[in-house]
């Protein structure tokens, strides 16, 4: 995914801190990784869930897109909890 500019929600990157989830791999994520799901009719702005490995480990990170304005917001990122995604950690399991 281009983003032009990238911001970070005061709650993700509380999150992050949390989780111990480094804004570089974050960047690098978005530039590299697998979009898994697309929410156009997400408000604001529509979102996407992007799937990528950092040191063989599976991360999520949800974007907004204000695809006129190039800019992209970086809601939350974690870890795929295996109790609520497949092993394939694109898929997620039923409830």
């Amino acid at each position: 995914m281009e983003c032009k500019r990238l911001v970070f929600s005061a709650r993700a990157a509380q999150r992050m801190f949390e989780r111990g989830i480094r804004e570089s791999n974050v960047r690098l994520l978005i530039e590299a990784g697998e979009v898994i799901a697309e929410y156009p009719e997400e408000t604001p702005l529509p979102s996407c869930l992007i799937l990528g490995y950092v040191d063989e480990v599976p991360l999520h990170v949800v974007v907004a897109v204000d695809r006129a304005g190039g800019t992209c917001y970086v809601m939350t990122a974690y870890v795929p909890d295996p109790k609520v995604w497949h092993s394939d950690t694109k898929t997620r399991r039923s409830p």
